[in-house]
């Protein structure tokens, strides 16, 4: 099968360097976002600083329900900039001439173990090492030799239900529109279009919520087994 074109292959190549161009587009446009946003801050926002403003907002709401005020905006700079990177990277892929850092395996394995060790150091940081893994073992002291072993296997496949699930639906939406593309060019295809970008906000919003909900269940290991 040959390589689906692209801009940046046509510069670089359909190999390892596609990978990083496109990787480098991201962070690039994730920075000049960041900076239209605050380069002269306004007590009434307009433009970038307007839409950045809600994006936070509603990223500090999403984690209020999960881990409350003060522990959504501790973890804030990081779902926040998860969010802005995943979601670009999804929107760069519904464009057709560029591919999706998201669609490789890579990248993704790569955020989810970021999410992993993150969420495990924190827990680690407030309970201690102790009584943080003392949690795996379950309430039930008896059923400790059985729940140990299943609670980090459980968590260990944390890393690949949150990478496959991003690179599975995003690769897959590249594939759908590079048919789509080829059967019918012109028109018809919007529909799809707007169906990929409805997609690529979905799993932007289920790896935030996740990795809320992951941080939850480690920093909060009294209040679960009350």
């Amino acid at each position: 099968m040959e390589p689906i074109f692209t801009y940046l292959g046509a510069i670089f190549g359909h190999g390892q360097m596609l990978f990083v161009t496109h990787l480098i587009l991201v962070a690039i446009i994730v920075l000049a976002i960041a900076k239209m946003a605050t380069k002269s801050l306004r007590a009434v926002p307009n433009g970038t600083q307007n839409v950045m403003e809600a994006y936070v907002g509603g990223v500090v709401s999403m984690g209020i329900d999960v881990l409350g005020e003060e522990n959504a905006r501790k973890y804030l700079p990081l779902i926040a900039a998860l969010g802005m990177f995943i979601f670009v990277s999804n929107m760069m892929g519904v464009i057709p001439g560029f591919e999706s850092p998201t669609s490789n395996i890579n990248i993704t394995l790569t955020l989810a173990s970021v999410v992993f060790f993150y969420y495990n150091y924190e827990g680690i940081k407030k309970n201690g090492v102790v009584k943080y893994f003392a949690h795996f073992a379950g309430p039930v002291k008896a059923l400790a030799p059985l729940m140990f072993p299943i609670e980090i296997v459980s968590h260990l496949s944390r890393i690949i239900s949150l990478s496959f699930r991003l690179f599975g639906s995003i690769k897959g939406d590249d594939m759908f529109l590079y048919v789509l593309l080829m059967l019918t060019p012109w028109i018809l295809p919007l529909p799809g279009f707007f169906l990929l970008t409805v997609m690529g906000i979905l799993q932007t919003f289920v790896f935030m919520i996740l990795t809320f909900v992951y941080l939850a269940g480690a920093i909060a290991v009294d209040s679960e087994h009350e």
